[in-house]
């Protein structure tokens, strides 16, 4: 498969899975009503309305910060597909596809809603990670595999 199609498939993949993932904790199971629902030991569903960006950062711009954070992860995404369209690496076009994605889901939230979904609440021993969602994840997984790749002896291929 053309490296192009395979991280444009990576994209709607991460995108139709955040998305479908919000829908799915506001309309169906109706977790803002719920606030927090214990899901296993260490997790829960968690309703946070996230109105900066990673980890609460930047969260005093108000109500210019929908309008800056995303168009500045728009330019990033275009940049990111620029680097997509002209990767040879398969894992960097899936990567990338993550990334796009998940980016994109969070720009969604932050144009429909004016914040980002975020839902799922992992913690543990008086440990508490961030409230994040499936775009964050994705983005997370992405920028790792870019990682690894990156830190790969490219002789031994």
């Amino acid at each position: 498969m053309n490296n192009r199609v395979l991280g444009a498939v990576c994209l709607l993949g991460a995108l139709v899975a955040d998305q479908a993932s919000k829908y799915w904790v506001l309309n169906i199971y109706d977790l803002p009503a719920r606030e927090s629902v214990p899901v296993l030991p260490g997790l829960n569903l968690t309703m946070v309305w996230n109105h900066a960006i990673t980890f609460g950062m930047l969260g005093g711009a108000g109500a210019a910060g929908r309008i800056i954070f995303s168009v500045a992860a728009l330019l990033i995404v275009a940049g990111l597909g620029v680097w997509m369209a002209r990767t040879r690496r398969q894992w960097v076009a899936v990567a990338l596809g993550m990334v796009m994605g998940g980016a994109i889901g969070n720009v969604i939230d932050r144009l429909r809603f004016g914040a980002v979904v975020d839902f799922i609440h992992a913690h543990a021993y008086g440990w508490s990670w961030p409230v994040f969602n499936i775009a964050d994840a994705l983005i997370d997984c992405g920028v790792a595999i870019l990682i690894i790749d990156n830190l790969r002896d490219r002789d031994a291929n």
